[in-house]
């Protein structure tokens, strides 16, 4: 009887050992995976456009900054939202913008490894409807993602654009 269960335990202890061999097959995938996220803290800094008359044109700035600790591993998205009564118009910078909600947004994808205190800038030219009031025009706002940022308190910033009267 002590023969059967010294069996069973070695038969036991082998399955073990070929399932811990598997996995750790698949394990490295799966960590390579998870390190894919770093200790960042990207953050949206505010800057105002400049001001622009009604039908005329002025730039959006999406600027961003990685604070740390670490450098970005993964990809990350910034979202340029556009008041009522303003228009995006190509060419965005980086290229590869997209140009989304009727022209009310733009979202900018930026590739991995923006260093601790580097900063990235999405531009994108706006044009102002020809209708619009003088004064304010608020509801914009810049927005970046992430899967690397630790802090989502400075992910987003509102802008406005003020508008002029006509020269």
């Amino acid at each position: 009887m002590t023969r059967n269960i010294v069996r069973r335990s070695s038969v036991r202890r082998r399955a073990l050992v070929a399932g811990a061999a598997l996995l750790a097959a698949i394990v490295p995938t799966t960590t390579a995976e998870a390190a894919a996220v770093s200790n960042s803290d990207l953050m949206v800094v505010r800057v105002a456009p400049d001001a622009a008359v009604p039908g005329g044109t002025t730039t959006v700035l999406g600027f961003i900054a990685n604070p740390g600790p670490e450098q970005t591993v993964s990809p990350f998205t910034v979202t340029i939202t556009l008041p009522e009564g303003a228009t995006a118009k190509e060419p965005f910078f980086p290229e590869g913008c997209v140009m989304l909600a009727s022209g009310r947004q733009v979202r900018c994808v930026f590739p991995a490894g923006l260093a601790v205190w580097e900063t990235v800038t999405a531009e994108v030219p706006v044009e102002l409807d020809r209708t619009v009031p003088i004064g304010r025009l608020e509801g914009g706002s810049v927005t970046v993602r992430s899967a690397d940022d630790k802090n989502q308190t400075n992910n987003e910033q509102p802008f406005v654009i003020e508008v002029l009267e006509t020269p």
